[in-house]
């Protein structure tokens, strides 16, 4: 296995350390950051998803990089970034963080099911899809969306925004976007598998 596809799969592997931290109920106390005071717990949460996400450049980076692009890595790394995704998501409504828009979380989640069954389907027809760039842009904007609400929105130099909640909707956006993107451009692949 590749280096890139390593750092894929230890993407994967920080999946149940975050929601460990996020869900265990550890007595670490809280912490006041520029005026927020959130638990311990979500900020360690919150930068261990940061650090996991950050892989996703990572290991893109080495694989162009190298040369090292291998079908295993276009199927793990948007595999990683669904899961990641997906269950960040679901700690978010479980912590009640997301605004009660968890509706949002739905649509995302399914989203990500939906492109994932296309995705079986053109492999199953021989064809394997790297993420597109209207793709990873919904993955950060995803990204930048969890970071932000795991943060509890900490404010910009003391000023209070509600970046996250308009990251959420950016995220969503970019979501529904991308998807129906990837069904357009895949449709005939889809309709005329056997």
């Amino acid at each position: 296995m590749n280096l890139p596809n390593k750092i894929t799969i230890s993407r994967i592997f920080l999946i149940p350390v975050f929601l460990i931290i996020m869900l265990y109920p550890f007595s670490w106390g809280e912490v006041t950051v520029w005026g927020v005071t959130l638990p311990v717990t979500h900020l360690i949460g919150a930068l261990i998803f940061i650090i996991a996400s950050t892989t996703d450049w990572i290991d893109g980076y080495y694989a162009r990089k190298y040369d090292l692009v291998t079908n295993l890595g276009k199927f793990l790394d948007p595999l990683a970034d669904k899961l990641l995704v997906s269950a960040a998501l679901i700690v978010l409504v479980d912590l009640d963080l997301i605004y009660n828009l968890s509706w949002i979380a739905i649509v995302i989640i399914s989203r990500e099911f939906a492109v994932t069954g296309l995705r079986l389907v053109l492999a199953g027809e021989g064809e394997v899809v790297a993420a597109n760039q209207l793709g990873k842009i919904k993955t950060w904007a995803q990204i930048i969306a969890i970071s932000a609400m795991l943060l509890h929105n900490l404010p910009f130099e003391g000023i209070h925004f509600p970046f996250a909640l308009i990251a959420l909707w950016i995220a969503l956006i970019f979501t529904v976007w991308s998807g129906m993107d990837y069904f357009m451009k895949n449709k005939t692949a889809f309709v005329n598998s056997k």
